[in-house]
């Protein structure tokens, strides 16, 4: 029996996968990486925080252009083989010519700096426009589907070359579902009761599982929010996460 693969500086691919769930960057410069996803590396790499690197190099502030995921991103800068990974969940690699891709922002794990990221309108999704490459992680497989086309949530990673999407909720379905109907008072949805709906051309990705993964940024956003809260509302909004807790 063939005992497992040993890699060094040399053998590492440069610019691929070393298996479903680690990918290798042959760095010769600066990629954009998120915090976390750094596994190893060889050769002579450094990490900035992309809010401290901006401040001395301007096309950093110019092409990473998110206030809300800043701080979640660090700046790889050097000579070297770099090896990412995000919990053993599937890893791939995307090339966009002149592209414009909206994603989720918890499933980016890297970028070239040659590709600019921008602020979606939609809350939790981040957008990339130019030329470059990009590294995205899933849970499964990752799937290519045409609208019209309406999509879990939870499932959705990222649509290109569409319109934003609509919400679309199932109001006969909450009705009908007493699951439904108490997730709904808990302020809990599903892909039974919510959906995106895409119409148009264009191409949206979509994970093979429900499963995803826990956006940072979300507190941040919400807690943003609160201060427009009067205290009876903010009252009302602290009794609803208690039963939604409890209710766990």
């Amino acid at each position: 029996m063939a005992g497992p693969s040993v890699f060094t500086a040399q053998s590492l691919p440069d610019g691929d996968n070393v298996n479903p769930y680690v990918y290798s960057i042959g760095l010769a410069g600066e990629w954009f990486i998120s915090k976390g996803a750094m596994l190893a590396y060889y050769g002579n790499i450094r990490f900035e925080a992309v809010s401290r690197y901006a401040s001395v190099r301007d096309f950093v502030a110019a092409q990473f252009a998110s206030p809300v995921y800043v701080q979640d991103w660090v700046v790889a800068e050097g000579q070297g083989k770099l090896v990412i990974g995000d919990r053993g969940f599937d890893l791939n690699a995307y090339d966009l010519d002149d592209g414009n891709l909206t994603i989720k922002a918890s499933n980016l794990l890297a970028f070239d700096t040659r590709l600019a990221l921008k602020q979606s309108i939609v809350p939790g999704f981040v957008v990339l426009i130019g030329t470059g490459r990009f590294i995205a992680s899933s849970n499964g497989p990752v799937i290519f589907v045409e609208p019209p086309f309406r999509a879990d949530p939870e499932a959705l990673l990222g649509w290109a070359d569409c319109p934003s999407p609509a919400v679309h909720h199932d109001a006969a379905w909450m009705a009908a579902s007493f699951a439904g109907a108490l997730q709904g008072a808990l302020g809990r949805t599903s892909g039974e009761e919510k959906q995106y709906d895409f119409t148009g051309t264009g191409t949206v990705l979509m994970q093979s599982s429900e499963i995803a993964r826990a956006d940072p940024a979300v507190l941040r956003l919400i807690e943003d929010q609160t201060r427009l809260l009067t205290d009876a509302q903010a009252g009302s909004l602290g009794q609803q996460l208690m039963a939604r807790v409890q209710q766990r």
